[in-house]
């Protein structure tokens, strides 16, 4: 099917859809962190260590505000500051053992969470979800692409105020 091939108004029904599934993820999912700290969280599981300032801008935050979530955050144990080795002046964020657990527990929630509902969908409905899934992973790639931006090597300047 080629771009031109789709009704009208199917681009807004799918982006409806999706929207309100994510929605209600968000909602199944454990509430002992922001769902700030928790995106922070699995942007670092996602592209690595990032500046501060990095974050807030993918987070769309005030580089204050990333900079208190992340001393919690390093409080809790799930991310660490280290210097980047090739240039001194930087400091990365770096997610630890534990948060990189936090990140995969949380994701297996958010899986079992719709398990139940998938179990009450018609075999021709499964079929249509898992024929769709690499159209969903190629999206969530995009999106996350959008999001996160040019991936930042370790000590490379960022565009954005340090």
């Amino acid at each position: 099917m080629s771009r031109q091939d789709i009704a009208p108004g199917a681009s807004a029904a799918i982006g409806a859809a999706l929207c309100s599934l994510a929605t209600r993820a968000a909602r199944r999912l454990p509430r002992d962190m922001s769902l700030t700290s928790a995106a922070t969280l699995a942007t670092l599981d996602r592209t690595g260590p990032r500046r501060i300032t990095d974050l807030a801008a993918v987070e769309g935050v005030t580089q204050p505000a990333m900079t208190a979530l992340v001393r919690v955050m390093e409080e809790s144990g799930l991310v660490e500051r280290r210097g980047d080795a090739s240039d001194k002046r930087v400091t990365l964020v770096c997610l630890t053992e534990a948060g990189a657990s936090y990140v995969r527990t949380r994701r297996q929630a958010g899986v079992h969470a719709f398990e139940p509902l998938i179990g009450e969908l018609t075999g021709d409905e499964v079929e249509a979800l898992v024929a769709a899934l690499p159209a969903l992973k190629h999206l969530a790639e995009l999106e996350n692409q959008d999001r996160d931006g040019p991936k930042q090597r370790p000590g490379s300047r960022s565009a954005g105020p340090r």
